[in-house]
């Protein structure tokens, strides 16, 4: 069946420009041997929804009426990928605007525009807020892994793309219940894309009329406890 807009799709890929440079992969083992591997990143294929924006528009169009299993390339030009570079989003800022006077090539974010700084003259910096590969074309090679069509894995997918978390998903009746890691409670992108999250099942999952959170914490015993018990216990054993 040909993939349209609204499908959960999973697929791998490699991005390059067209120098050859690998700039994104989904190859944990390819990352690595381009020097682009990140600790925190997450490898393997990754489920997208067509037409929701979770990748470039170029390559969102060339998956659009192509089968599961399909693999193949695109060359995607700068207006369908991160943008044309524009001149006005290059500003000088005043140092005083810096926590620390900046550095070239430093990564800085001004009010809710992150750039980089290209200069630094006197007591103005110099800032490109353009995205780092606007003006580039990006080179695709992709395969479609397949079609999710099973609710709980649409579900779970959604649940990634917004916050970032994996959690536990079962689907009762019109009921959504997630059960969320301890560890991923406290992150930001969930606690602010909860709302964001339900709202997506409801317009992607039919017949789904609430959306739930299972947010459990178990009592963890301290180090120092725990360290003192086995003093106690080994003191017992030698008298």
């Amino acid at each position: 069946m040909a993939i349209k807009e609204g499908d959960f799709v999973k697929l791998s890929f490699t991005a390059r420009l067209d120098t050859g440079e690998v700039i994104d992969t989904t190859d944990e083992e390819l990352a690595r041997k381009e020097g682009i591997y990140s600790e925190g990143g997450r490898y393997g294929d990754i489920t997208i929804i067509i037409g929701a924006g979770h990748i470039v528009k170029g390559l969102e169009e060339d998956i659009i009426g192509k089968e599961p299993g399909y693999s193949g390339s695109i060359e995607v030009p700068p207006e369908k990928a991160f943008g044309e570079r524009n001149p006005d989003l290059v500003e000088a800022i005043s140092i005083t605007k810096f926590r620390e006077r900046p550095e070239i090539g430093q990564s800085v974010r001004i009010g809710n525009r992150t750039g980089i700084v290209e200069k630094v003259i006197g007591r103005r910096a110099i800032v490109d807020f353009n995205h780092p590969l606007a003006g580039k074309k990006i080179k695709y090679d992709y395969e479609i892994r397949e079609v999710i069509e099973d609710p709980e894995e649409k579900a779970g997918a959604i649940l990634l793309l917004i916050t970032g978390v994996e959690g536990d998903v079962t689907i009762s009746d019109s009921t959504v219940t997630f059960k969320i890691p301890q560890d991923a409670v406290m992150r930001e992108w969930y606690i602010l894309g909860k709302q964001r999250v339900a709202e997506e099942i409801f317009r992607r999952l039919e017949n789904i009329t609430e959306v739930q959170f299972l947010e459990s914490f178990k009592e963890e015993k301290k180090e120092e406890e725990n360290k003192e018990i086995g003093e106690t216990k080994t003191g017992e054993n030698e008298s």
